[in-house]
Order: C-alpha cells, then sequence, then structure tokens
C-alpha cells in the first residue's frame, strides 16, 4: 500500500521580511518557509551565540538566527564570507522579531530588550577570522555559549577521478577546517567565567550531512568532508570530557537551501516537484527551518546530556537501505 505524499508541511508562515524599511544597502529577503509554531520563549536566555554561513535567504544559518532571536539570545553574530546585502537585510529583519530576553537593570529589576546583532564578514576558514569573533564576543559580554559552525560548500560535481588536488583540498579548507577552526576557539573561551557567566559551559554544533554517512548523497569532496566533520565533533567531545562544553553536529538530508536550490528550480520547472525527496520514508525534501528546530535544541540546556553525537534530520533517510515505493517485499 503506498501512502499520499506530501510535499511540503503546510503550517503557515510566521515570520518574514521586516515591515520596517531597511537599510538601502538590504535587499529584501523572501518569506522564510517555517513548519510549526515560532513563539518566543526563554530556552536561550541571554546566551551569546556565533552562526557562520548565515547569509544565504534559504539557508539553514538564517533559519536558525530566527530560532536564537526568538529564545531570548542576549547576542547573535551572524557571519558569512559573502552576499554583505544579505546580512544587514537579516540583521534588520531579526531586530524585528519578538524576544522573551531580559537584562537586569538592577539587583531587583530586570528590563527587557531586544538580542543583539551584529553582522561579520568573513572565511570561516580564515584562523585570525574565527579567533577574532570570538575575542569580540568575550570583550563585549565576557561570555560565549553557542557556535553553530554551518558554513559549508557543496564541493564538486564530478567522478572522483576528475576532480583536481586543489579541488579535493578547497572543499575539505571550507567545511572540515571551518569546523575545526571554531571548536580550537570557541571551546576555549566556554569554558571561561565571569561576572556574567559563573558557570563554564557551552554548545558547539557543527553541520555535517547524511552524505557522511551513506554514499550516493553527495560528491566524493563532499562526502569526505562531512563524514571529516562528524569525526571532529566524537573525537573532541572526549578531549572537553568534564569542562561543561558540548560538541554535537546534524546531518541534514536533502533540504532545500542555497546549496541545493538548482535542484528544485529544474524540478518545478519541469513539474517533478513532487519527486524530490521521494527515496526517504516521508517521501519529501526538507525545509530549512525543519534543521534550524533541531540546532536550537542542541543549543540549549534541555540538550544537556547529548554530546558527541551525529543527528541526522533527512526524514528518515539514513534509517535504512533505498527502496522502491510499492514493492517492499
Amino acid at each position: 500500500m503506498t501512502a499520499p505524499r506530501k510535499v511540503w508541511p503546510q503550517y503557515p508562515t510566521s515570520t518574514s521580511a521586516p515591515s520596517s524599511t531597511p537599510p538601502s544597502s538590504s535587499t529584501a529577503l523572501p518569506t522564510l518557509r517555517t513548519v510549526a509554531p515560532s513563539t518566543p520563549s526563554t530556552r536561550l536566555q541571554n546566551l551569546v551565540c556565533i552562526i557562520t554561513g548565515a547569509s544565504s535567504p534559504l539557508g539553514i544559518g538564517r533559519a536558525t538566527a530566527h530560532q536564537f532571536v526568538l529564545a531570548g539570545a542576549r547576542a547573535i553574530y551572524i557571519c558569512d564570507f559573502n552576499a554583505p546585502q544579505n546580512l544587514s537585510s537579516l540583521q534588520a529583519e531579526l531586530e524585528s522579531l519578538p524576544s522573551f530576553l531580559t537584562i537586569p537593570s538592577s539587583p531587583n529589576a530586570s528590563k527587557t530588550r531586544r538580542p543583539e546583532i551584529h553582522t561579520r564578514l568573513f572565511d570561516a576558514a580564515d584562523e585570525a577570522a574565527v579567533k577574532a569573533v570570538v575575542n569580540d564576543a568575550i570583550e563585549r559580554y565576557g561570555r560565549l555559549d553557542v557556535f553553530f559552525a554551518n558554513a559549508g560548500i557543496v564541493g564538486t560535481h564530478k567522478l572522483f577521478t576528475s576532480i583536481s588536488s586543489s579541488e579535493f583540498l578547497s572543499t575539505l579548507r571550507t567545511n572540515v577546517l571551518s569546523v575545526f577552526l571554531a571548536m580550537k576557539y570557541a571551546a576555549p573561551a566556554m569554558r571561561l567565567k565571569s561576572s556574567h557567566k559563573t558557570e563554564p559551559g557551552g554548545s558547539i554544533i557543527a553541520t555535517s550531512s547524511v552524505a557522511g554517512l551513506r554514499s550516493n548523497a553527495g560528491s566524493t569532496d563532499y562526502s569526505a568532508s562531512k563524514a571529516a566533520v562528524l569525526s571532529l565533533v566524537q573525537s573532541t567531545c572526549y578531549q572537553l570530557a568534564g569542562s561543561g562544553v558540548r560538541v554535537n553536529a546534524i546531518l541534514p538530508g536533502l533540504i532545500e537551501t542555497g546549496m541545493t536550490a538548482l535542484v528544485f528550480e529544474g524540478a518545478r520547472k519541469r513539474g517533478t516537484e513532487a519527486k524530490v525527496g521521494q527515496l526517504n520514508p516521508m517521501g519529501r525534501a526538507g525545509v530549512a527551518d525543519e534543521v534550524a528546530r533541531v540546532a536550537m535544541f542542541l543549543a540549549s540546556a534541555e540538550s544537556s546530556y547529548v554530546n558527541g553525537q551525529g543527528w541526522a534530520v533527512d526524514g528518515g533517510l539514513s534509517a535504512g537501505l533505498p527502496w522502491v515505493r510499492g514493492k517492499l517485499a
């Protein structure tokens, strides 16, 4: 028996570009598709967060920044290598969202305020730049609590024998070195205590992929890089034992983002969008918001006993072997 297909989640969109006029250097961002209610909460109350790979209008970084704001983060650094106009637009968008952030104004009182959003334009694999953004968080706020190492590229779409050494290393530089540097500088910063943070700890989250678990989900260089990200998570969590710093990876399946936009655009032109994602048990592709909800959980204290894990967000694709719908014996 074949179950009816669901192409996209149907929950009404709850967040979009701000109604106020953005800076002249900004460009309007498309409406962010959400799949569940986005209600302001205190899950990240007063935490300081860094997100790399945040400029894509369809990206996981943007969707996660929304969730962090709504959860009451104190400050969010949105970082990327290019598209400064998108970062400016995202900054304006985030500053328009509701938040339950409260800041103590006296020993017996507090006031509500919006999170502070900082934009940073740098290469996530640039060691000096990563160190600088972490140091800035410590100098401004006396703490760093969350680093979402989300920057990445899709790699080459070639047979492995046609991939040059420079192309292979370029993919690893962006997808693996960036995560290593995030861990290298975020972990010591998260262990610092100050008048603003009395207990050490924090959450480092890296974007891996189901391509790091199974073949046929990406090119050779991309798949190797994402497997390396998962290995970094597993090895560093033990080296951080007892520090209060947790390290986890998210492994998205087929998600509509800027990196996969051509797949979806082509399918829509051909009228075959319903076939995109048909190999997973959910029978559809995902949207960035579905990954962002997992990033939110891993960033918050609600995941305090989750460490060294790779969390697949793939509709069940990595749960089994490929099969033909309706022909399972």
